[in-house]
């Protein structure tokens, strides 16, 4: 298999696409939400704010990308908030489908709940956001990790818990 660089600080319009990918993740995901009253809608955006600030508090911070322009952007937003961490604490942490659960959530309720509200009332508008959020959560995602993000990441040669927990098929048969 050939070696592939990694990028010291990703090109804008890596970041640009996958924040994007995101935002639409998101929107889709509030507006579909927000179909059952704001109360639930602005319960979902804090949750999704509390998984960003998570995401920068307990990986960004121990991440190579700290301080730098990762494929997310995250390194650098991190360094306003944060103090950077043990990059070496990154390399041993583990990950396990529980650990991304809540990240899920982010999608699987608004679909969940789209499904529920097209059996309530049928709407081509919803049937249309419940499709393209699959779409976007998963080949989107798929996409955005297989071939922009993750390829080029030099936190994945140092050792990512994210790629051990991908890629346990890839290394046991290499």
């Amino acid at each position: 298999m050939e070696k592939i660089d990694y990028y010291e600080n990703y090109p804008m319009r890596i970041v640009f696409i996958s924040n994007l990918l995101s935002v639409l993740i998101y929107f889709i995901g509030a507006f579909i939400i927000y179909q059952t009253g704001i109360i639930w809608l602005i319960i979902y955006l804090c949750y999704l704010i509390f998984l960003e600030i998570r995401l920068l508090k307990k990986s960004c911070i121990d991440c190579y990308y700290f301080g730098k322009s990762c494929a997310f952007g995250k390194g650098r937003i991190s360094r306003l908030f944060f103090k950077k961490g043990d990059p070496k604490r990154f390399s041993q942490k583990t990950a396990s489908w529980k650990d991304i659960l809540p990240d899920l959530v982010a999608a699987l309720v608004p679909a969940i709940t789209c499904v529920f509200l097209l059996l309530i009332n049928f709407n081509l508008l919803l049937l249309s956001l419940l499709i393209l959020l699959i779409v976007l959560s998963s080949f989107g995602n798929g996409f955005v990790r297989g071939k922009l993000a993750c390829i080029y990441c030099k936190q994945r040669e140092l050792e990512c818990p994210a790629e051990q927990l991908f890629q346990k098929t890839e290394k046991i048969n290499n």
